[in-house]
């Protein structure tokens, strides 16, 4: 699956979860499976205790975390 194809399973909707990032329209956030991630659980944790989720869902929110930080700027501060 390409990067576009994955970056569009991430909806960003004002209306739902408050506009935060969301996976396929789910109620299951970007922020969720990043912070579930980090803390330690694994993909096949994720999947079990989603069972709506796709492996396809947890690369979109890779996917969309990396193109954040890849649009970052830094700036020296003097």
């Amino acid at each position: 699956m390409g990067k576009e194809d994955l970056l569009n399973r991430i909806i960003v909707n004002p209306e739902v979860m408050v506009g935060k990032p969301i996976i396929r329209g789910l109620r299951i956030t970007v922020e969720q499976i990043l912070k579930a991630l980090a803390s330690g659980v694994t993909v096949e944790e994720l999947l079990e205790d989603y069972p709506e989720l796709e492996r396809e869902d947890i690369q979109a929110v890779l996917m969309y975390a990396t193109e954040l930080v890849n649009e970052e700027q830094v700036f020296a501060v003097r």
